[in-house]
Parts: structure tokens; C-alpha cells; sequence
């Protein structure tokens, strides 16, 4: 009954000029929303059809819309700054979504950035996870309440100024990506942790995931601008965003982590490892329903826009390797779908 509904669906979005939609709509992370929106305009100036809506919803929450189902009610695409998550997947399946192309689109270096007239800081993950968990190791490697307030507190070496990091919430692929790339490495760095990552797992997973909720860490919501303000007005504070937003924003200055500076060339080499690929998801059931879904996908794919030389690499987006971007393409414009066991 749920196929022969949708399918119904399909068929009267497609058959009535009342119901159907001429415009595509996008959703999803606020980190590809600036590579999606510079597509979605050269689409419309070149394709003879109408630009699409891009929306930045956060990779979560996008997921959430996308997956709601099918119908000209539901964006056809969402950005992702992660992979598709198996209960995101699961859901799109319970709720007729059953055909998703996954598009990797290039690569963004996680950056810990503060006000370009600060002074820079130099980090290391464990100094990070140090200042932000909500329960950190002491000197015999038992778990305490966070008692840092100060950076200096941390390592000498870093400045004495108040502990106070804007990062985004947890519906973000920033968030998730920063808490596996930074925070579980961070963790990873204390024998007693490692230790407690062999016995006992999931307790390992509860102490790198549980941020601390004192206002030494503050959630600045989806909108990057938001916190680009906040560090401006305060030269002390540090933020969490995706390189091109660092790289496209002469206000800010991306901090070395581990001894590596985020830029377009150690992120690409793979020197700096706090790193992640960017997505974007599209529902094969829209297409041919929705005007210019295939088209789309042939232009956000295609060796101007995401090559090494194409104009999405002028954003601050990392191409892909020339062979994996000739896979990722074939697979795309032949828009092989996802199945259950691919999805993590």
C-alpha cells in the first residue's frame, strides 16, 4: 500500500501543472551551503531553468527534511558535512525513500579559528579536549568534573585568557565531525583513556562526547556568521568551522592544530588531519519529476565546478583525487543509489 502510494504521488506531481514544483530545493549543512549556492547560480544562468533554493539547515536537520518523504513537499536535495548516518537512512526507507544518490563533492579541513586581530594560538587536540570535555583525566588518570577556566591552566605555554569556544549544536556535521576528528583523538592521547577505550567502550564514548556545560563551550547555532560576530567582538574566543568559512572570511584565522596550519594545500596532501569529505544527497525518485535534477547533478559534478581548477576550489573546496572524482562522477550521472549495506 505505502509503494502504490507514492507512486500515486509521483504521478500526480508529475501530471499536474497545479501540483507540480519548477524549482529545485535544497537543504542541509551550512558548510556546503556556500558550494551548493555557487552551483545552484551558475546553474541558473547557464541552464535556461530556474535557480534553485538553497537553504541551510544543518546536516541533521536536513537529513530530517530529506528523508520525510517523497512529494513536492520534500526537497529533492540536502548537504551534508558527514556521511549519511544508518538510522538517517533507515528513515528515508520507512517514509518511501528509497532511492538516494550520494554525491562526494570534495574535501573541507575542520578549523579551530579566532579574530584575525587576535594573537594566534597554537593547539593540539588533546589541549582541546582538555578545555572543552565535560570530565577530563587528573594526574592519576581519574575521571574529574572539568576544572579549567583558564587556557594558561591547560599548558603554560598558552595565553592566560578565559576558556570560552563557540562551536555549532548537535544537529551539525561540523559538530559531529569535530567531536570524532578532535575531541575522541583528544581523548585518545591519555593512556588511562585508552585504557578505558579497551575495557569498556562505551563509557570511552561517553567521556569523549559529552561536552562540558559551564559556558566554557557555547552552542552559536547553525548560522557560521553568528559566530564570525561573536569573535570580532571578542578577540579572546575561539571558534569551530569548516575551512572555506575561515578561508573565505578575512575576519578570522584558522589556529594550528597539532603542529599543522589548516590550508587548501595540507588538507589536500593530507598533512592536516582534521579533515572531512562533503556530501550531497539526492532522492532519484524527483528526477524526471522535478525540472533539471539531472542537470544539476551533471553541473555540481562536473570538472569545472569541482575539479582542480574549478570554480568551487576558488570557495575553499578540496577537490577530490582525479581518479576518485572520475568514480564519484560515473557513479553520480549513472545515479547509482545507495543500499543498506554501504551506509555505516
Amino acid at each position: 500500500m505505502k509503494r502504490f502510494l507514492i507512486a500515486a504521488s509521483l504521478i500526480a506531481l508529475a501530471s499536474s501543472p497545479a501540483l507540480a514544483r519548477d524549482q529545485i530545493r535544497i537543504v542541509g549543512s551550512s558548510t556546503v551551503y556556500p558550494f551548493t549556492t555557487a552551483v545552484a547560480e551558475q546553474f541558473g544562468k547557464t541552464s535556461g531553468m530556474k535557480t534553485p533554493v538553497v537553504e541551510s539547515t544543518g546536516t541533521g536537520g536536513g537529513m530530517k527534511l530529506f528523508c520525510a518523504g517523497v512529494g513536492v513537499e520534500h526537497p529533492d536535495f540536502t548537504n551534508a558535512s558527514r556521511a549519511i548516518k544508518k538510522g538517517e537512512f533507515e528513515d528515508c526507507v520507512k517514509n518511501g525513500v528509497t532511492e538516494v544518490v550520494e554525491m562526494k563533492v570534495g574535501f573541507d579541513g575542520l578549523s579551530i579559528a579566532n579574530s584575525a586581530k587576535a594573537p594566534e594560538v597554537k593547539l593540539t587536540k588533546q589541549q582541546v579536549f582538555l578545555a572543552l570535555a565535560k570530565q577530563v583525566p587528573d594526574k592519576d588518570g581519574k575521571l574529574i568534573a572539568n576544572p579549567y577556566t583558564m587556557w594558561n591552566e591547560i599548558d603554560p605555554s598558552l595565553p592566560a585568557q578565559k576558556i570560552e569556544v563557540y562551536g555549532p549544536p548537535p544537529t551539525s556535521g561540523t559538530r559531529d565531525s569535530f567531536m570524532e576528528l578532535v575531541m575522541e583523538k583528544g581523548a585518545e592521547s591519555f593512556d588511562s583513556l585508552k585504557e578505558l577505550k579497551k575495557s569498556d567502550a562505551k563509557a570511552f564514548e561517553a567521556v569523549w562526547k559529552s561536552m562540558r556545560e559551564d559556558g566554557a563551550f557555547i552552542e552559536a547555532g547553525e548560522n557560521d556568521n553568528l559566530i564570525v560576530q561573536k569573535l570580532s567582538s571578542n578577540p579572546n574566543a575561539i571558534g569551530i568551522f569548516g575551512f572555506a568559512n575561515v578561508a573565505e572570511n578575512a575576519q578570522l584565522q584558522a589556529l594550528e592544530i597539532d603542529g599543522v596550519k589548516p590550508t587548501f594545500e595540507t588538507i589536500a596532501s593530507g598533512e592536516y588531519k582534521v579533515a572531512r569529505p562533503l556530501f550531497v544527497y539526492a532522492k532519484k525518485q524527483h528526477v524526471g519529476v522535478i525540472p533539471g535534477m539531472a542537470e544539476f547533478v551533471a553541473e555540481y559534478t562536473s570538472e569545472k565546478a569541482i575539479g582542480e581548477e574549478g570554480y568551487l576550489s576558488e570557495k575553499g573546496l578540496i577537490p577530490l583525487p582525479g581518479a576518485e572524482g572520475e568514480a564519484v562522477r560515473a557513479a553520480v550521472n549513472a545515479m547509482t543509489v545507495l543500499t543498506a549495506d554501504q551506509v555505516k
